[in-house]
């Protein structure tokens, strides 16, 4: 059995199945609710039940003590029948609340000669609430950040997972690379920037993706496929050889298994052999579809591709209040 749950004031309406917590129901489909630890604890999802009924089967609801008999915890309450919920749903990146925390690194994985997969995990009991496409900072000594995108989408938020370039000289990244061991402690504050998904848009998607770039744009991806975006997706990415590609078959898999997706790899500088597109990755985009002028178009990389990019976007006719982007300035070192 299906139920409608409709939010106020916003009046934002979703459906929820049986046995389906409400929150669960809500990122689903693409609508952030407020939330922390998801289990029952912390209190951060409370809502007001204006009119319906509500059960919780996992008896996790230590947060409702004390509070007014009106309140319902949305990360372990199932509707029993159509609900009404006082709660104010995200819709900007402005209105989650950033957090400073500590996190344990759970594993760490060379996907490429110059890049690791980081699995972060918040304490027992927390959990991120964020956007695809946002990033978070870590901590260091000395008041200095070092601020890397989150590669997975809401709905998946186990772990957070990390894109990490080395690079040449850095100390952080070294760092990461040659003495982070996993189970080491680290604090992040998260979550942060406005790069994500516009829902509400009818246009189709182009993604531009330079290098690790990549990042944000999974999230993206994954999150339009999570709320059943139907809309073309195009994924464009540039990387100068065929090894650059870290994670090469996942692309090919979202192809595979999602109609409304296509992807092009463009090298800059190409293997032997190698077949597929070349030069830069805007050109590509741009060969493909010289006017620009009906699209959304994401574009997270290196400054230099952002740039190059947007200009030539811009002169192709795509607006700029449809053009997004993520030029990794807050990769660079940040604090004292």
């Amino acid at each position: 059995m299906t139920f409608d749950i409709q939010t106020q004031p916003g009046g934002i309406h979703f459906q929820a199945e049986s046995g389906e917590t409400l929150l669960a129901a809500a990122l689903r489909q693409g609508v952030v609710l407020p939330y922390g630890c998801r289990g029952g604890m912390c209190g951060s999802c409370v809502a007001t039940l204006v009119s319906g009924k509500v059960s919780y089967p996992s008896g996790n609801t230590q947060a409702l003590e004390g509070r007014d008999p009106g309140a319902c915890l949305t990360c372990q309450a199932v509707a029993e029948t159509d609900l009404v919920l006082e709660v104010m749903e995200i819709k900007t990146a402005s209105q989650i609340e950033v957090r400073t925390l500590p996190c344990r690194v759970v594993d760490k994985q060379a996907l490429n000669h110059d890049v690791m997969r980081l699995l972060i995990k918040l304490p027992e009991n927390q959990r991120l609430p964020f956007l695809a496409g946002q990033y978070l900072d870590f901590l260091l000594e000395g008041g200095k950040r070092r601020a890397f995108s989150i590669a997975n989408a809401p709905h998946d938020d186990e772990f957070i997972e990390l894109h990490v370039r080395h690079v040449p000289g850095g100390q952080f990244t070294s760092f990461i690379f040659d003495a982070l061991e996993e189970k080491a402690i680290l604090r992040i504050q998260a979550p942060l920037g406005t790069f994500i998904l516009r829902e509400a848009s009818t246009r189709p998607i182009i993604l531009v993706a330079g290098g690790t770039g990549l990042a944000p744009i999974k999230g993206i991806i994954e999150h339009a496929f999570h709320i059943g975006i139907t809309r073309p997706m195009h994924l464009y990415w540039g990387v100068r050889q065929q090894a650059d590609l870290y994670l090469p078959d996942l692309p090919l898999a979202w192809a595979r298994e999602h109609g409304n997706f296509s992807y092009t790899p463009v090298l800059s500088e190409p293997d032997t052999g190698w077949t597929g597109r070349r030069g830069f990755v805007h050109e590509a985009v741009l060969a493909d579809h010289p006017d620009m002028s009906g699209f959304d178009v994401y574009l997270a990389g290196p400054p230099i591709m952002v740039q190059s990019g947007s200009q030539a976007f811009a002169a192709a006719g795509l607006s700029h209040d449809h053009m997004y982007s993520d030029a990794f300035e807050y990769a660079k070192p940040s604090g004292n």
